[in-house]
Parts: C-alpha cells; sequence; structure tokens
C-alpha cells in the first residue's frame, strides 16, 4: 500500500462523517503523527523574504484550520512554507450552534458559521510556551469576543498576548459570522482599530526587542471605494501587509441551480475569482512595497500561481485541502517550480505583477 492510496482512502472515509467531525478528525490525526512528514525537496527559488522572515516556500496554511494552536509544527512538517493560528479571541467562547461547516462537493467549495469558537488566549499561550524551541514561521490569527464591549481592546489585548511568540500578526475583522465585526471595515473605525493595535505592537517592540509585523485581513466582498480607504488607512498607519481575502457572504459564483445553500461564509474554488479581483485591486492601490497574502480558491499550482501574478507576495490555501488532501501541497511547491522553469524565471517575485491590470478591471 502506498501512502497517496492511504490518504485517498482516508479522505474518503472523513467525507463519510459531518463535516466539522472530520476537521476534528484530522486535527487529531496531525496530534498523533499518523500523518507522515512529507516536506518537498527544497527549492531556493520559492524562498520569500519578507519583513525579517525567511519563508522557505510561499503557501501557508491559511487561519481557521488550526484555530487553538494545536498542530502548527506538523502542518509545517506537511511542507508548508508557514501557518497561521487562529483566530483566537481573549475569552473562551463556543461560537455559532453546530450544524456550522458544510461541504459543497459539486462546487469544490465549503460553506461556515463557525463565528470565532476559540478556547481562548490562556489556552493558546500554554500551547504555544510547551512549543518553544521549535522553528518555522508561525502566525497569529487575533480577534474579538462576540459579547465585546470594546472589541479593539480585544485586538489589542491579541497583540499584548502574543508579541513575544508570534512571527506576524493578523487583524482579522472580515469574518462574516460574527454580527457587526465587518462594520470595522468602514474607514473611521478602522482608523482607530488600526491606531490602537499599531501603538500597541510598538509598545510591545520596545519591551520584546522584534518588530512583529501586523498585517489586515479584509472581505472579498468590499466595495472599490471602500477597499481604497482600507487601503490608504493600512499605508497611513504603516500596517505591514494586506491579506485578500477573506470568505465571501455572495453566493453568485454558485450559480442558479435553485439549490438553496446554507448561511455563512463561502470558501474554496467558488471564492477564486472574487479574490483574485479584490487581490489585484488592493495591489494597484498599495503600489509595489507593501506585502499581500493572497487567499481565496488555491486548489493547485495553476491557481496558486495566478494569485502571485495577480499581485501576492506569499498564498494561502485552507478549503482545497477538504477535497484534496495534504498531497496538494507538495504537488503545487513542484507546480510551482516548473513554472519558474517554464517562464525562464530565477523567483516568484520576478513573477508578480503581471496580470495585476487584467485582473483589476474585472468586476467581482
Amino acid at each position: 500500500m502506498t501512502l497517496a492510496w492511504l490518504e485517498t482512502t482516508a479522505l474518503k472515509g472523513l467525507h463519510c462523517l459531518d463535516a466539522e467531525t472530520a476537521h476534528r478528525m484530522t486535527i487529531l490525526a496531525l496530534k498523533s503523527g499518523v500523518l507522515p512528514a512529507r516536506r518537498p525537496l527544497a527549492d531556493p527559488r520559492l524562498n520569500v523574504r519578507l519583513w525579517d522572515l525567511d519563508f522557505p516556500n510561499p503557501l501557508g496554511m491559511a487561519a481557521g484550520f488550526d484555530k487553538d494552536g494545536e498542530v502548527p509544527d506538523a502542518l509545517l512538517n506537511l511542507g508548508f512554507g508557514f501557518t497561521e493560528i487562529g483566530s483566537v479571541t481573549p475569552k473562551p467562547q463556543p461560537g455559532n450552534p453546530r450544524p456550522r461547516v458544510f461541504r459543497l462537493s459539486a462546487h469544490q467549495g465549503v460553506i461556515n458559521r463557525f463565528g470565532f469558537n476559540s478556547e481562548g488566549h490562556a489556552a493558546l499561550r500554554a500551547r504555544l510556551d510547551r512549543r518553544k524551541g521549535f522553528d518555522g514561521i508561525v502566525g497569529i490569527n487575533v480577534g474579538a469576543n462576540k459579547d465585546a464591549d470594546d472589541r479593539n481592546a480585544d485586538y489589542v489585548a491579541g497583540i499584548h498576548a502574543f508579541a513575544d511568540t508570534a512571527s506576524y500578526f493578523t487583524v482579522n475583522i472580515s469574518s462574516p459570522n460574527t454580527p457587526g465585526l465587518r462594520d470595522l471595515q468602514a474607514r473611521s473605525a478602522l482608523a482607530e482599530l488600526l491606531t490602537g493595535v499599531i501603538s500597541a505592537r510598538d509598545t510591545c517592540t520596545r519591551h520584546h526587542g522584534r518588530h512583529v509585523p501586523v498585517l489586515l485581513k479584509i472581505a472579498p466582498d468590499v466595495t472599490d471605494a471602500d477597499l481604497e480607504d482600507i487601503v490608504e488607512e493600512v499605508l497611513l498607519k504603516n500596517v505591514d501587509g494586506l491579506i485578500v481575502s477573506n470568505t465571501t457572504v455572495s453566493r453568485e459564483a454558485l450559480g442558479t441551480s435553485g439549490e438553496t445553500f446554507e448561511a455563512g461564509g463561502l470558501s474554496g474554488r467558488p471564492l477564486f475569482r472574487k479574490s483574485t479581483i479584490v487581490l489585484a485591486k488592493a495591489r494597484k492601490l498599495a503600489g509595489p512595497d507593501l506585502p499581500i497574502i493572497g487567499v481565496g480558491g488555491i486548489d493547485s499550482a495553476d491557481t496558486a500561481w495566478t494569485k502571485f501574478t495577480a499581485g501576492a507576495d506569499l498564498v494561502q490555501l485552507y478549503s482545497a485541502l477538504v477535497f484534496k488532501g495534504p498531497a496538494l501541497v507538495s504537488e503545487i511547491l513542484t507546480g510551482l517550480g516548473a513554472k519558474l522553469d517554464a517562464h525562464g524565471l530565477t523567483s516568484l517575485r520576478e513573477a508578480r505583477d503581471s496580470t495585476v491590470e487584467a485582473w483589476a478591471s474585472e468586476t467581482a
């Protein structure tokens, strides 16, 4: 029996379970070591240096998979160049009632309405303290409790809680599953939030000696005017980068078959076009220097390559693993190397932005 056969069989078995139970079983398998390490051969052309971080490759696990920091090193051992924990909230909260995650197998998509289920800062801190001594880039995605009186204070608390251990921070104001959260993307609210977060980070820099990069994760459903405001505030407040994008509340990409779809954020293949258009528009607005991570619908080397050419410096995926399993990581990295060969390039940076104008001219 080959590893590929075992993984294919396991994936079929997981699809016999409801989506959230299958996710939990996958986390447990990673914790137990049942899934073997499969780091692909290093290709130095895929190395990316951003901020003070050297990414061994540009493919990351997106936030949402390892919400409570249970398996960051197991994910890195699958071949990811980095991984992102969270979203984590200050206090534990259960999130929305189950069922709250749904596979759309015909569309290769996922709908979730988890609602920031989190074991809280203290539980994550304990796990990260036990991890000390491990290498690898691990970002921390911070969020706010649903019942918070001051959501800005919750984000600031996340910065203070993890500034000595996070490789980078992601400020997540774009989940559609916490009522009112996306309102923080409005310019006046965003300006206040970013002022507090960056001030907290700078205080931590003076205390810990490292300037931890802070990234803002935005929704794909923003209007062009709102996107312009967001990018302007990011540049004004010296935010270190953008992540484009979170899930969408739109169902347009699923067609008009008459199906009734669950409420929540849609990810996976149906998100690819919308998120790539917003990525390219953000790149045009931000200029060439602001680091941007492209997320949404990456399920192959071709789709990953498109994100780079549309303006991304790094990429993340999650939903595609539901349908293709962990072998997808090596498949994408090998494919990116082949893309560089085919185009006669020596780095992904040389490919970046070549299709920005074309994608930015599209209507999401």
